[in-house]
């Protein structure tokens, strides 16, 4: 049971599952503001949800910079992978958000950080052509030659999708 629940009878345990379903909505729709109030009052900017999605995470794949600016210059890592080891930056890769790669970027996440599977920021943003992320990555240092667990290169990965499209 974990330590915050300990006390709790199960009324007050719902409310704040609530409170807590209400920050992660904060982030979704953007409400740098509010949330930069809860932070102020102690709210942890590494927060994680019940799927292992930090606030960080959500920020990044919902392309909302503001808030994403506002949890990095609270201390929240740029780099926290989600329950599935995707990280901030591969998901912002993967939604086409140059803009949220940027702000992540400039603030220390690592460009070759990569999933389990040894799937990069790059790789993704290869596969779905996102050209304009792809160069991005790369002028930021980003291997060209890094191979995921089955052996694949960025362009190894931007072809198999490429050829996937094409035949359907």
């Amino acid at each position: 049971m974990s330590d915050w629940k300990r006390n709790m009878t199960p009324e007050e345990e719902a409310r704040v599952v609530a409170a807590l379903a209400e920050v992660f909505n904060l982030v979704r729709q953007g409400d740098a503001g509010s949330l930069a109030a809860l932070i102020a009052r102690g709210l942890s900017p590494d927060l994680r949800n019940e799927k292992g999605d930090s606030l960080v995470m959500l920020a990044a794949y919902h392309g909302q910079v503001d808030t994403l600016r506002t949890l990095l210059d609270a201390g929240a890592s740029p780099d926290m992978c989600n329950a599935a080891g995707q990280t901030p930056i591969a998901g912002a890769a993967y939604k086409g958000f140059k803009d949220v790669i940027e702000v992540l970027l400039a603030y220390g996440a690592d460009v070759e950080g990569a999933s389990p599977d040894g799937r990069t920021a790059l790789m993704v943003a290869a596969m779905f052509d996102r050209t304009e992320i792809v160069d991005l990555l790369v002028s930021s240092g980003a291997n060209l030659g890094a191979r995921d667990n089955w052996g694949m290169t960025a362009a190894d990965a931007a072809a198999f999708m490429g050829g996937r499209h094409r035949g359907h």
